[in-house]
């Protein structure tokens, strides 16, 4: 790869330090949420330790996704790498006694078990920051550790049910439909990791650590800031609008002569750049289209009016013509065209290969951060079951 912000290693590779390099993370999540949430530190330097069930392990090794030469599934992989494996029984006596030594020499434990499961298990915040003051814990879990929902298992289908983000995804009139990607799942991820790293910062301040806490319902609501933010405004509940925006038209997906393009003229400016470059500048006048609020209550208009024009001619002519005049246009493509052929992805490396001990090489998403001085970088091959359990625990 090209790009100099994140390069890809093998097992134990030399590098420049991350900007996380000497936190140590003990990792008790599995599948999504918790997992993303700690390969993201583990990108950034961090040392996390995966601790999991000496049987199963994450049961995203078996149950998720599709495996190819190994029992682990290309899911797990995806959510693991950086990350070493320890297989220890926190049922029994002699595993709880090895994770609590853990424990001692920790920085942050990261857990996304059912609410109450920690304390049954002695593993809980406050049994641990007992042990060790200065520990961040942090939870993730479907709804929340307390509230009416708490108790109820957390699903990102269930999450974008129930935070709102199902009832405005989809075409007006439709069925029922989810966010193509997992937003409860990696939103929740992502504000955990904040919090963690807020959390970090603030000790440096305090010397003790604290319970950092999320949800993937709260995470979906979290991000339906528009959606809020229209039925504040308007007292009207929010409905599907396809690939419309809530705020400004026009800024959707519009037919061509050979398939769709995507463009945004969300101000003035764009719009009068728009409306000139189609060479339809009748529209300017247009009463239906004068204001970005005239333009929204006559949406679907507005769309059929510049489908026409746009008929006209292809993707490609029409995007290079709107590029050119200034107004922000795109094709769609698909993920085939994305990970194999864009060259913008290949510049920014953004598909990195992996050694892995099983599997051969094999190809992930690069990280999108980018820090000049301490990069996010792949260090690690995503762990066999219990692949370092000697080497930690000896350590």
């Amino acid at each position: 790869m090209t790009d100099t912000a994140q390069t890809a290693g093998t097992a134990g590779a030399d590098g420049p330090a991350g900007a996380l390099d000497g936190l140590r993370v003990l990792d008790l999540t599995q599948v999504m949420a918790g997992p993303f949430c700690t390969m993201l530190l583990a990108d950034l330097g961090a040392d996390v330790i995966k601790i999991e069930n000496p049987a199963t392990g994450d049961q995203t090794r078996r149950s998720w996704g599709y495996a190819v030469h190994g029992e682990d599934s290309r899911a797990f992989l995806a959510l693991n790498r950086n990350k070493r494996s320890v297989v220890l029984d926190l049922k029994s006596d002699d595993g709880l006694a090895s994770f609590r030594r853990l424990v001692l020499g920790a920085d942050i434990v990261v857990e996304n078990f059912r609410p109450g499961v920690t304390k049954r298990l002695g593993v809980d915040y406050e049994t641990l920051a007992a042990l060790n003051p200065r520990l961040i814990y942090a939870s993730v879990s479907g709804f929340g550790q307390t509230g009416p929902y708490a108790d109820r298992p957390g699903y990102d289908l269930i999450a974008q049910a129930m935070s709102g983000v199902m009832s405005i995804t989809g075409a007006a009139g439709g069925q029922p439909m989810k966010s193509g990607l997992p937003v409860g799942d990696l939103g929740a991820g992502l504000f955990c990791a904040f919090g963690i790293v807020s959390a970090v910062h603030a000790r440096e301040r305090t010397g003790v650590g604290q319970y950092v806490e999320t949800s993937l319902f709260e995470a979906a609501l979290a991000m339906s800031v528009w959606e809020s933010t229209e039925y504040w405004a308007t007292g009207q509940v929010p409905q599907p609008l396809g690939s419309a925006n809530r705020m400004s038209a026009p800024y959707q997906a519009l037919r061509t002569k050979d398939g769709h393009l995507t463009l945004g003229a969300n101000n003035e400016r764009l719009w009068q750049r728009l409306c000139t470059a189609l060479e339809v500048t009748d529209l300017l006048t247009d009463e239906r289209f004068l204001t970005n609020t005239d333009r929204m209550a006559h949406r679907d208009e507005l769309a059929g009016v510049l489908e026409e024009r746009l008929a006209a001619a292809t993707t490609d002519e029409w995007v290079a013509l709107l590029l050119a005049a200034g107004v922000p246009a795109g094709p769609i493509r698909d993920y085939a065209y994305v990970l194999d052929e864009d060259p913008h992805v290949r510049a920014r490396g953004m598909v990195q290969e992996i050694d892995h001990p099983v599997e051969g090489k094999v190809r992930v998403l690069g990280s999108p951060v980018r820090l000049s001085g301490t990069p996010a970088r792949i260090r690690r091959h995503p762990p066999l079951l219990g692949e370092h359990t000697d080497e930690v625990l000896g350590e």
